[in-house]
């Protein structure tokens, strides 16, 4: 019976178990530049299969939260080097996740104030996190304005010359595209948020068109063997959802498969939250099969809320091949083998969960050695 704890090929990475550290974001990377305690961070956790990193803004424009980081400038690129080179030393694997966060955004966090971004001029009913005079806070976002159809071929350019510096400059195993949880891809996706007339709003094929571009510039730049993708069919974070989910991500993953993905990272239900949400319901096995119908061999990753045993229970069935653990691994940095032992886990003090400094990130206590 498949284990946790078995190796597998993945793409072009070989990973030695089946436990995946999800992205988490956590706001220590001051004007978007990577620390050494961030590289302390990942290479403490590096027993994962596989590192996700926390979200990572490809371009200033695509910066949504104070203290997050960047891949667009030398000295963020330059951080995230040292990052990869800690977590290679203590033999892991670590991608990084390409996030554009379109509409969830504030102009205090843009460049010159200017609005943020976003397929049609619809606010997203949520909150960012800004720093004012030296104090954090989360705040509604801003009144955002519908990227013009003439721009579009800048932000597939964004996230291609992005993944290119990942795995070239900053020596990254691999890239994740983040087209979940209502940031920009998902809001192209989504009925709520795309209200355009054009031919990236209203029929499926339109509003995948976006995404789709995306991922075949990155594949093209990176190989799809390196690439990944992260779906959220019908979280409602950030203010999003579709009228009809089921049709539109069995197309999106249709058109997934000829690109040869490392992988398809799925959640679940709600980010964080419930993985059945009544007035949304979802067939996962259904998504999964359209994959594998299609053609599609990268591996399918599961997320949200899972524990050991409902991890091995859906790769014994079948129903995946990855799972990816999150708020474990902020107070777990020994995870893994947390999980090999049956040993009992650190609980987390949310807290410390967005900004600050060590406290809560890089002090949560490993087990001694067996």
């Amino acid at each position: 019976m498949t284990s946790l704890f078995d190796p597998l090929q993945v793409g072009k990475l070989h990973l030695p178990n089946r436990i995946v550290m999800a992205p988490l974001t956590r706001n220590r990377a001051p004007e978007a530049i990577p620390t050494p305690m961030m590289a302390e961070y990942y290479a403490q956790r590096a027993s994962a299969g596989l590192l996700i990193t926390e979200a990572t803004a490809i371009t200033a424009e695509g910066q949504g939260y104070a203290d997050v980081p960047g891949l667009y400038g030398t000295e963020q690129l330059d951080g995230w080097r040292a990052v990869t080179a800690a977590v290679h030393e203590r033999q892991g694997r670590i991608a990084v996740q390409l996030w554009h966060v379109g509409r969830v955004s504030h102009v205090d966090l843009q460049p010159d104030g200017q609005l943020p971004v976003a397929p049609s001029a619809v606010a997203a009913h949520t909150k960012t996190y800004v720093i004012k005079d030296g104090v954090g806070k989360f705040v509604p976002t801003s009144e955002p304005r519908a990227l013009e159809a003439t721009e579009l071929p800048r932000i597939v350019h964004d996230y291609r010359h992005a993944a290119r510096h990942a795995m070239s400059t900053c020596g990254f195993d691999g890239v994740e595209v983040h087209g979940a949880n209502g940031y920009l891809l998902d809001q192209f996706l989504k009925t709520s948020s795309n209200r355009r007339r054009d031919d990236y709003g209203g029929t499926i094929e339109n509003r995948a068109r976006l995404l789709l571009e995306v991922m075949r510039a990155v594949v093209g730049e990176v190989g799809g063997g390196r690439t990944g993708v992260r779906l959220s069919p019908v979280t409602p974070a950030n203010d999003v959802q579709d009228d009809d989910p089921q049709p539109l991500f069995e197309y999106v993953v249709r058109e997934l498969a000829p690109l040869g993905l490392a992988y398809l990272h799925i959640i679940e239900g709600a980010t964080g939250g419930p993985r059945e949400i009544p007035d949304r319901p979802f067939d996962y096995k259904a998504l999964r099969d359209a994959y594998r119908s299609a053609g599609g061999k990268g591996a399918w990753m599961v997320n949200n809320g899972y524990d050991k045993a409902m991890a091995e229970q859906a790769l014994a069935a079948g129903a995946a091949d990855l799972v990816a653990f999150g708020k474990p691994f902020i107070s777990n940095p020994d995870l893994v083998e947390r999980l090999r032992r049956g040993a009992a886990l650190n609980e987390w003090d949310k807290t410390t969960f967005y900004g600050g400094g060590a406290k809560g990130y890089i002090d949560y206590p490993a087990l001694q050695a067996a």
